[in-house]
């Protein structure tokens, strides 16, 4: 478990006990955040999205926040142990009490290519498709002698 402490725009925003915390985008929100229980987001939403890792308390819960904020994700002062960042689960560093990650959007977003009037309906189709999403196997009809 780590204890972690999230800071928008240099106010504190709040403290977390958690397996860790999921910062994402909403390109990313289809894939480590909906595991970790966050929001599904659409692609065009300027947004970051946090997620606690299997919190340990029952009030925190995923928040989308501006992309404009500034993030600050670190451990505090008086923690008892070190906790690590990932970054798309392929660097490690290691966070020792004091120490803190910066999270801030690009000024640079990537753009994405894809036919016009089309992205909204492409992003449906796919989270559709891949999480078969709102389908379930269709109930057998009534027969006449579970009707009465």
């Amino acid at each position: 478990m780590s204890n972690i402490e999230i800071f928008g725009d240099d106010e504190h925003f709040t403290s977390v006990s958690a397996d860790g915390i999921c910062v994402g985008t909403p390109t990313g929100s289809t894939a480590y955040n909906l595991a970790a229980g966050g929001s599904l987001c659409h692609p065009e939403n300027p947004v970051m999205l946090v997620t606690a890792i299997c919190a340990h308390t029952l009030s925190f819960r995923p928040v989308i926040l501006p992309d404009t904020i500034v993030l600050r994700i670190g451990v505090p002062y008086d923690a008892r142990t070190s906790s690590w960042a990932s970054f798309d689960g392929r660097e490690r560093v290691e966070l020792t009490p004091g120490d803190y990650v910066t999270v801030s959007a690009s000024r640079y977003p990537f753009a994405c290519v894809q036919p016009h009037g089309r992205r909204s309906e492409d992003w449906i189709n796919s989270i559709s498709a891949k999480l078969g999403w709102n389908t379930r196997q269709r109930q057998k009809p009534l027969t006449e002698w579970e009707k009465k």
